[in-house]
């Protein structure tokens, strides 16, 4: 693929690694999604002196299910599949490590080529140091964070309550208004003309 700059990497590897990266992907998220020490934050209790794994896990790790296009009912002989919303995520995730990742890899190795070194260490026989075998890690680690910034953390009142308080008095009273009639409109706030 790029000879020149990682002579031990092949086409052969790269599909190869694509197709099993998402297989590994779907499936260690589906078996990781039903454990609550993956899915819920550990948290300390002060009581009994020990690390506490209890929390009713979101719907992103609650199963569900969904329709299969009609175009591959035929091939799979389903017409639903039950899985973790996760899991879609967890496709993402894997493509974007599989065709995207490999790149911090190529730009590990025309960093290293133009220093004239090998490796970055030798810790690890005829692998080089422990930077050497995480080099893809720095772009991977920037698209997650970003990934779950965008399109899996969902709004959070606390933050929003935030963000609400530091606006000027005459916006804040404009996000008031347009609330209130919003909650008038849905029959969750009696007006003020019916108190």
């Amino acid at each position: 693929m790029f000879e020149a700059l990682s002579p031990k990497k092949t086409w052969e590897g790269f599909i190869g690694g694509f197709f099993a990266t998402v297989l590994f992907g779907l499936l260690l998220s589906y078996v990781m999604s039903g454990y609550r020490c993956f899915t819920c934050p550990v948290e300390f209790n002060n009581d009994t002196n020990s690390f506490t794994v209890d929390c009713e896990p979101s719907e992103l790790f609650q199963l569900q299910e969904y329709n299969i296009p009609v175009v591959l009912q035929s091939v799979v002989g389903w017409k639903t599949v039950r899985m973790y919303p996760f899991q879609i995520h967890s496709i993402a995730l894997s493509t974007f490590a599989s065709l995207i990742g490999p790149f911090g890899g190529f730009f590990a190795s025309g960093f290293k080529r133009a220093f004239k070194i090998k490796d970055f260490a030798n810790t690890i026989p005829g692998h080089g140091g422990i930077m050497d075998r995480f080099d893809c890690q720095y772009l991977m680690a920037t698209f997650v964070n970003v990934y779950i910034a965008s399109f899996i953390r969902g709004p959070n009142p606390s933050k929003l309550i935030q963000q609400f308080l530091t606006l000027r008095p005459d916006q804040q009273l404009h996000i008031f208004n347009t609330l209130k009639a919003h909650l008038v409109d849905k029959g969750m706030l009696a007006s003020l003309e019916d108190a």
